[in-house]
């Protein structure tokens, strides 16, 4: 005779087989990720380091799971149109997106959004970290962190910061450098890193926080002088550049990062899926190498990392917004 939980069982397994036939989904099959090519926006136009790096993952996402990874760059409002669509996307991992320090918390700190860089994502995995730079065009008479401070004091209002964004990581970091070292300087925002650049090598502008990856080989070849870097710590690959805290203002600390996310509701066996997979990419000599040449170091490839660093830097920049006095647009 059979028990309530017998035909319980072959109830379920009739229903199950009954989808089979019909060609209705069923749970084992959501075991097969990816079913279909697999979309990673990169908010960016092609050729920058978050280009790079998503392209680097769709690389190795492509031959670990036999199904094509493919980026698409979707520029515009500082990252914000290519979040937007992928926060309004279906939480089936088919559409992600490479998150960075600008696009979400930075963006979230300072602009008015249609969209919650937590509330309508799904942290997947950091994937690199990058240190700024404290740079100044080779006209600025300082040659040090605590020149500079010295120089802006004599001069408030006058010299021009640079920036490629409101909002960026290039503004926060240098909002939070002048309100640590009680200085004025003027922000002028470009859209984007290159006319940001061009005007920074044309004298157009005098200082500027930027991205170690980027500023450094202008500094190499003489078209801007370099003061510091951002981080908390000196980088291996420049043992003689000290850090804004040893410099002259204690405590400074700015890095970017670059973080895999999908929409909201993400499968949890999915996001770790693709955390797995992130970190062993992120193990592998070559792609450690490539990141180290571009001035990145390699992350943890975890979720919960990810979502700890993107925490602590909404409320960062939130504070640095405030004491600045900057009106949110």
């Amino acid at each position: 005779m059979s028990t309530p939980v017998s035909r319980r069982r072959h109830l379920q397994l009739l229903a199950a087989g009954a989808a089979a036939a019909a060609g209705l989904p069923v749970p084992a099959r959501a075991a097969a990720y990816p079913s279909k090519p697999v979309n990673i926006v990169v908010p960016f136009p092609p050729g920058g380091a978050t280009d790079v790096v998503g392209r680097l993952l769709a690389e190795h996402l492509t031959g670990a799971t036999g199904q094509s990874f493919v980026v698409s760059n979707v520029a515009g409002a500082s990252g914000s149109i290519g979040h937007q669509q992928v926060a309004r996307a279906e939480a089936d991992g088919h559409t992600l997106v490479i998150g960075t320090a600008s696009t979400m918390p930075g963006n979230a700190a300072y602009n008015k959004l249609s969209w919650d860089p937590v509330a309508d994502f799904t942290p997947i995995g950091l994937i690199s970290t990058e240190s700024m730079s404290v740079i100044v065009h080779p006209s600025v008479p300082v040659n040090s962190v605590q020149e500079l401070i010295a120089l802006a004091k004599s001069k408030p209002g006058q010299l021009n910061m640079a920036s490629f964004g409101n909002g960026s990581i290039a503004h926060l970091a240098g909002e939070l450098f002048k309100s640590m070292a009680g200085v004025d300087m003027l922000h002028v925002p470009f859209q984007g890193s290159g006319p940001a650049l061009t005007a920074m090598v044309g004298g157009h502008v005098q200082v500027m926080f930027h991205t170690l990856s980027v500023s450094l080989p202008h500094v190499q070849a003489g078209r801007l002088k370099m003061l510091a870097i951002t981080d908390s710590k000196r980088k291996t690959q420049l043992p003689d550049m000290p850090t804004v805290a040893e410099a002259g203002v204690p405590g400074y600390s700015a890095i970017t990062w670059l973080g895999l996310f999908g929409p909201k509701g993400l499968p949890p066996d999915i996001v770790a899926k693709l955390s797995d997979e992130s970190q062993r990419m992120l193990a592998k000599p070559d792609v450690r190498e490539r990141l180290l040449k571009m001035a990145s170091e390699p992350a943890s490839g975890k979720a919960a990392e990810l979502a700890s660093v993107l925490g602590r830097d909404l409320e960062k920049w939130r504070k640095t917004i405030e004491v600045a006095g900057i009106k949110r647009e």
